[in-house]
């Protein structure tokens, strides 16, 4: 039972800049020690003393590294590799903190400056947030790696499509490079003087945020640094609001946004033996929102995250001091008043120590969805859909698209991979964003699928390879649905698939090539064992008109009846797992609530409510304990605000030992506890606690209420 477990199976932790204070002591299991200022080695003390796992993180694309830039590390002066926009503007992130074009030099430099970390202890580094923005590419130190990778002379990226590219693709490598080398120094510096190897993740947005604002990133690339441990996801309300058009309409849509994201962070590590931490954040970076935003679209993006099961280990909070400790929304000079920034209600502070505890037992491995549980559906995305989100000097490629389409194509919409995913998802197929680049990397990555949604409107396969694992995996029995019209004027660009330029195939006529076909089968055509259906509209154009949409599930579910398959079209996403019931249920498809009966323990609820009918409405999300898929015998532990460190029973009586939040509002809910027995809590000095029992009638089930003390209390009842 992961409630009770040991810390070192490190499945929650969170990032935190800030000592250790009460407040922050939620009771994870590691913490990441943010920064590699002078004060880390007594901040890593401190959460060690509290007992916990302790990492660092830190940035490595800014920081505090005015060392490096002004020459005290090496006695050159750095600021040539700012990162610069086409004025000559620098990309910061604060006064004296530019974003960096990664060099050698600066690789070398972010390794030494952890070893003292690793010194202080540390068993794990997290290098946050890779990221080369789209519109930079002007610094000097840019122009050298351009030169030295591609052994011609630096073009202006906004110069044309091909260098446009290709220096989208360098920002790539370049952080990967960095990685790369950072990973095998401060493993092989730990492994020589301690004896052991300290563990290094990459924390970063997903692919499809990463696409959405135009950030270069190395993503799958990074799948290829054997130094790597892996990940974490950094989805939240500040990612997944992010406007995306459906049937016409621009809107927030969180709950889908997030779905897709965890999505691809799942695929990122398909087959891998990295692991993988996905991250909620019950506030966001705009301080202007108020407590009922925050926790409105926290649960929305937790909710996502639950229902990708093959991941169970979170990082439950970045920056708990500022969600603990912070006032909101917070004023400005324009904001609003003073007195309307208010600190976190208690009952949100409960719930959130409710969830956190929740999350560390998430290990489940019986699931399934309860619609649509047997669709084996991809939606691929490529890493290459980051280099091409701009369409410079657009006079030099003869397109027949307009500006405004053009426009459109390169917004923060993302329309092109949103036009396929979300009226999928808004009907209830839990689709799974595919990394399609692991194709290349991990052994049968297309295996388990039985459909792939594939379009090369906005990326392209990185090798021929990448189009022969395709085109295998048809032959093999997948069904492939091509969308898309080749009129990307990225096709043009000189690349393996026109040979240099000299011929006018594109990414989409090589793969006809490999499959036989000539293109034109918008009906189902067998290839091999599986078969190919093509939607000659490229993806965007489905975002912008309810017409198309339709004309697109349609189509999709035909192909998918010809397989003897049924989608069944439903505005909700659920996932059974283990005793777990996740549901999200969405808008803008139809109206229809979902009514749930059974014996339920709504976790959603601070308290730890008891129901026997579950009625879920459009736009909302709940996740519950289902008394009834429990499959444990005796004392049950259902929920807990606080983190239980161990339980026995012996006859009658069962004595708990849970570690509280300080003053936190806590619950205590326990399934199997006969009827009319005696709760008895103390804290860690024998004084007893006052409780209160709620026993729902007709119940084996317990809800004890008490106020955390910050330390150890133990929980009697006989």
């Amino acid at each position: 039972m992961s409630f009770i477990r040991e810390k070192n199976q490190e499945l929650t932790g969170y990032q935190e800049i800030e000592p250790w204070n009460p407040a922050i002591d939620v009771n994870v299991d590691f913490v990441m020690a943010y920064g590699n200022d002078p004060s880390l080695v007594e901040r890593i003390r401190e959460f060690k003393n509290r007992g916990y796992i302790v990492h660092l993180m830190t940035g490595i694309a800014w920081g505090d590294y005015k060392d490096y830039l002004y020459g005290k590390w090496d006695g050159q002066d750095h600021w040539s590799e700012a990162q610069r926009r086409e004025n000559g503007e620098i990309v910061g992130h604060g006064v004296d903190t530019p974003y960096m074009v990664p060099s050698v030099a600066f690789a070398d430099y972010i390794s030494e400056s952890l070893f003292k970390a690793i010194d202080a202890g540390v068993v794990a580094i997290h290098l946050e947030e890779p990221e080369f923005w789209d519109f930079s590419g002007y610094s000097e130190a840019f122009k050298k790696e351009y030169e030295l990778y591609y052994r011609k002379p630096w073009q202006s990226p906004q110069e044309n499509l091909e260098v446009h590219y290709q220096a989208a693709e360098l920002k790539a490598y370049l952080y990967a490079r960095t990685i790369r080398r950072v990973a095998d120094r401060v493993k092989e510096y730990s492994q020589r003087k301690y004896g052991q190897a300290v563990r290094v993740y990459i924390p970063t947005h997903s692919l499809i945020n990463y696409t959405q604002w135009k950030i270069m990133s190395p993503e799958g690339k990074l799948n290829e640094i054997p130094s790597l441990d892996g990940f974490i996801a950094q989805v939240w309300t500040g990612t997944s609001r992010t406007p995306n058009m459906y049937r016409g309409k621009l809107a927030e849509r969180t709950f889908e946004t997030a779905y897709c994201e965890y999505s691809v962070m799942q695929e990122l590590i398909k087959g891998t033996n990295k692991q993988m931490w996905f991250l909620a954040d019950p506030i966001e970076d705009n301080p202007q929102y108020d407590w009922s935003d925050y926790q409105k679209n926290y649960f929305e993006t937790v909710i996502a995250s639950l229902l990708h099961p093959r991941v169970h280990q979170y990082e439950i909070c970045p920056w708990p001091n500022r969600v603990f400790n912070g006032l909101y929304p917070r004023p400005t000079e324009k904001g609003p008043a003073a007195d309307n920034s208010k600190p976190i209600p208690e009952t949100y502070r409960t719930q959130l120590n409710n969830m956190f505890q929740t999350l560390g037992n998430m290990e489940q491995p019986q699931y399934h969805y309860l619609h649509n549980n047997d669709l084996r559906l991809g939606v691929a995305l490529s890493d290459t859909a980051l280099y091409q989100r701009s369409y410079p000097d657009r006079d030099t490629f003869g397109t027949p698209l307009s500006t405004e389409a053009l426009d459109f194509y390169s917004s923060d919409a993302f329309p092109m991979f949103y036009g396929m995913a979300l009226p999928l998802v808004k009907n209830g197929l839990p689709i799974r964003c595919v990394q399609i680049d692991n194709v290349l990397r991990v052994a049968n990555y297309l295996a388990d699928l039985d459909y792939l949604v594939l379009s090369y409107d906005f990326m392209k396969p990185s090798a021929p390879a990448v189009n022969s694992e395709i085109a295998a995996w048809v032959q093999n029995g997948g069904t492939l649905l091509y969308v898309g019209n080749e009129s990307d004027p990225y096709n043009q660009i000189p690349a393996w698939w026109n040979d240099g330029g000299r011929s006018q195939q594109t990414p989409w006529s090589h793969l006809q090539q490999l499959l036989g076909i000539d293109g034109n089968q918008h009906q189902q055509t067998p290839v091999g064992k599986g078969s190919v259906s093509v939607l000659k509209e490229t993806p965007a154009a489905i975002c912008e008109s309810s017409t198309l949409e339709e004309a697109y599930r349609t189509w999709l579910a035909a192909v998918i009846a010809a397989n003897g398959q049924e989608w069944q079209q439903t505005n909700t996403l659920s996932l059974q797992r283990g005793p777990y019931l996740v549901v999200g249920v969405m808008k803008e498809t139809n109206e229809e609530d979902h009514r749930f009966k059974g014996r339920f323990v709504d976790l959603s609820t601070p308290e730890f409510q008891y129901v026997t009918e579950v009625l879920v409405k459009p736009g909302e999300t709940r996740l519950f304990y289902d008394l009834d898929c429990g499959v444990d015998e005796g004392v049950t532990i259902v929920g807990t605000t606080g983190r239980v460190l161990s339980m026995t029973t012996e006859g009658t009586q069962t004595q708990l030992t849970v570690k509280t939040g300080q003053q936190v509002i806590s619950y205590l809910a326990l399934n199997h506890v006969v009827r009319g027995t005696r709760v008895v809590i103390k804290d860690d000095a024998g004084q007893v606690l006052p409780c209160q029992v709620i026993n729902p009638e007709e119940t084996v089930l317990q809800v004890i209420q008490y106020v955390g003390t910050g330390g150890e209390v133990s929980v009697q009842l006989n």
